[in-house]
């Protein structure tokens, strides 16, 4: 799966609308869009049906820069608030044969 990436300008912004799968080889691309996109930039999600961790991070950074982001999915929005609560360089070990996810006192999340 691919990413499409648009850029509309409007008068009081620029929103960059991506569509497909959101990963971490697409980053400077996007990166790029958004340094041409001047000075109010907004990314519009609506259409990405697929991201990795390196894009809730990079979209966590956008945000925390003042990027808006529009559209975002419900799973997608509560991925990058997890991610932004997690230290970094931290991933989450999972024990051979563990199929859900637990959160350090063991409750399943």
């Amino acid at each position: 799966m691919t990413l499409r990436i648009e850029r509309l300008s409007g008068k009081r912004r620029t929103r960059i609308r991506l569509s497909g799968a959101f990963r971490s080889e697409h980053l400077d691309q996007v990166k790029a869009e958004i340094e041409g996109g001047g000075p109010r930039v907004a990314l519009d999600l609506e259409e990405v049906d697929l991201v990795d961790v390196e894009g809730v991070r990079f979209l966590n950074a956008c945000e925390a820069e003042g990027i808006s982001v529009l559209h975002c999915s419900p799973y997608i929005r509560e991925w990058m608030f997890r991610e932004q609560g997690r230290p970094k360089g931290s991933t989450h070990k999972r024990n051979k044969g563990q199929a859900r996810l637990e959160d350090e006192d063991g409750k399943h999340l």
